[in-house]
């Protein structure tokens, strides 16, 4: 499948908000702009991603997920449901429930500490 974290973060990032700037991006996924540039270059090497000038601003590109890009999307969460239900298997629905629930605040807790 050659993907790696970046490409899922841009790929979903654009399906959940839609087209969007590369520092827009930059900003909804924390990569670095200049690492962005090239995350943004191998997805649409690949024919996932499409950059075009923004017709409200030429001076900056907007990304877009492509249909192909929404496929590989739904494959890469396919893949990660699949090992999700591996890693969490000895755990019942309300155990994965409170695990989600306690990762999330300590995600929470030490994403304010920037």
């Amino acid at each position: 499948m050659d993907a790696r974290k970046w490409h899922y973060a841009v790929l979903a990032t654009l399906d959940e908000f839609a087209p969007a700037s590369q520092a827009e991006l930059s900003s909804r996924t924390g990569i670095y702009r200049s690492d962005l540039v090239a995350v943004i270059n191998e997805l649409a090497d690949r024919g996932l991603v499409e950059r075009a000038p923004d017709p409200a601003d030429r001076r900056r590109n907007m990304v877009t997920l492509t249909g192909p890009g929404r496929r590989q999307l739904l494959r890469l969460d396919k893949v990660l449901a699949d090992v999700e239900d591996e890693v969490l298997a000895p755990l019942t629905p309300t155990q994965r429930e409170e695990l989600a629930r306690l990762l999330t605040a300590l995600v929470n807790h030490h994403g304010r500490q920037t």
